[in-house]
This record gives C-alpha cells, structure tokens and sequence, in this order.
C-alpha cells in the first residue's frame, strides 16, 4: 500500500432515481419510482482497482431493470431477503424493490474473472437465483461496516489483501449457499421469473407505450390469473396498479423534459391517459412528493 494509491470511499446522496442511476456507471439500468413519497437514495463506492464494492440504498419501491457490466461477476447481497444474487453481464435482473431498500454488491471485474481463472460457465443454473446461507447476513453487515472504516480511517488494509479476503469470502458463501439450495423453489421462482422478464423486458423496449390488461398477459404469454400471481410474487403488486405506476412515471419524465412555454400538466396527463386532473395532480404528489406543476416548473 502505498500513498499515492489510497483507498477511498465515494459517497452520493441522491435526490431521484435518476441521479441513483448516475451514481454508478457502468452498469446498463433503468430506476422508475413504485412507492409515494420524496425519493432519497445513497450510493457507497470503493474501486479496488478491477474489483469494486457498493452499497445501495433506497427508501421508497423502484422498479428496476439493470445488468452488470460486460464480463464482470457481481456478488449481490440483498438486505431485504438476505439473499445472494449472482450475476454477469448476460443475466438482466427486473424486479422491484420493497421500500427502504439496502443492497451491497462485490463486483469482480472482466480482467480479474480472467485473470484468477474464475470459471463463469460453471454457475450455470445459480444466476438470479435466491441463495440463501447463515453467513449472507454476516458478510453483508461486516461489508458495509468495511465501507465505514475506510471512509474514517487513516490506516487502511492493502489492497491486494482485501481483494483476496473478498475473492476467498465469496467464493466460500456461494459454495455453502449452492449445497443448500432447494431446486424446486428455485424452478418454480425461474418460472415466475421468466412471466416477468418478459413483461419488464417489454417495459424497458417501449418504456412510454401502454397498454390494458390483457394486452399484458399477451406480452407475458400466460393467462390474466398466471400473470396476476407472478406480479403478487415478485412486486407485491397487483399487474394493473403496475401499469397506472408507470404511467405516472412517464408523465414524471416528460414533465421533466419539457418547460410551461412546451406544455401544460393538462396535456401531459391527457397524453398519458389521465382524464381527471384533480385525481392526477393528486396521485402525482402522492408519488412524488410534489405537484406536477411544480415538477414542469423546473423542468429542462
């Protein structure tokens, strides 16, 4: 460890899922809002140079749609479930989040994959999946306590020795959490799963084009009753307030993109279906903590 390489933790507090996306590249993603009220999100970062740690944090429910960068391995530890979730750069993840929200992530970078020989193809049938074991919630605690220490210590561990404590750390979780997955959870979660990807695989193409009900379990490819019981799985949600969500979401952005001499709130919920003003003033502001006049007021 020398002085010229310190460690150095980077902190983002971010006010809208869009600054959440801006606060880590490198990854493809799209956030949308699913929850009322202000969002407030943080961001933890330390780059270990081909190895990455991160922290995310988020109040309210957003639907996400993101995958990790090209030829990485991410060891993604979910504080909701205390699960492990591993992915690569091919494995899109769509799921929304329960509210107040923590993740910590350890990202192996595509030249460390291939540079400690870590044999990616051989996880086949473990990406997404839930993996549970008794040390995720152990690894995750003393992860972000690590992100802690860094951000206040003058005497930091090198950084090649904490590299190897996370390479060796996940490894060994994934193993124990692999010997105990149950396989038939997991092939009735991957069938639930595969409803939903295709619904929010839909959602990412075409983020501004409705549709009804039975428009969506057509995209799904499964009966209105098989859709209804993978959203209520997967986002606690029934599919048709999903869709009055989003809805909500694309009139957030266009507000945002547009100023009061482009447009009126009038016109903008029209567009997106909204027929009563009242009801969607009302809903907005529950959403996002503010009206949308005053979202178009401070728009581009």
């Amino acid at each position: 460890m020398t002085a010229s390489t310190p460690l150095h933790v980077q902190a983002f507090n971010t006010g809208d899922v869009a600054e959440q996306i801006r606060a880590t590249p490198g990854w493809v993603q799209q956030y949308q809002q699913m929850s009322p009220g202000h969002f407030a999100g943080l961001i933890r970062y330390l780059d270990l140079q081909g190895v990455e740690i991160y922290e995310e944090c988020m109040n309210t429910r957003v639907e996400q749609n993101f995958s990790a960068p090209e030829g990485a391995l991410a060891f993604c530890f979910d504080g909701s479930d205390n699960a492990l979730y591993v992915l690569n750069g091919e494995s899109r993840n769509i799921w929304i989040t329960p509210e107040n929200y923590r993740e910590v992530a350890v990202v192996f970078g595509p030249e460390f994959v291939q540079r400690h020989g870590l044999d990616v193809g051989r996880l086949e049938g473990l990406f997404m999946a839930p993996l549970s074991s008794q040390q995720n919630a152990l690894f995750t605690r003393w992860l972000s306590g690590t992100l802690t220490r860094l951000s206040n210590t003058f005497d930091p561990p090198s950084r090649e020795a904490l590299t190897q404590q996370l390479l060796d750390d996940c490894l060994f979780i994934l193993d124990n959490a692999s010997a105990c997955l149950d396989r038939g959870a997991l092939q009735r979660r991957s069938e639930e799963r595969l409803i939903m990807k295709r619904v929010f695989e839909w959602s990412a193409d075409v983020p501004d084009e409705t549709l009804n009900l039975m428009e969506l379990a057509r995209i799904a490819g499964v009966p209105l009753r098989h859709l209804q019981h993978a959203f209520k799985a997967f986002t606690g949600m029934a599919p048709a307030q999903w869709l009055r969500l989003r809805r909500l979401n694309s009139a957030h952005r266009e507000l945002l993109q547009r100023s009061p001499n482009q447009t009126t709130v009038a016109e903008v919920a029209m567009h997106w279906s909204f027929w009563h003003l009242g009801r969607f003033s009302s809903s907005y502001r529950a959403l996002f903590n503010e009206l949308p006049s005053e979202t178009l007021k401070r728009g581009r």
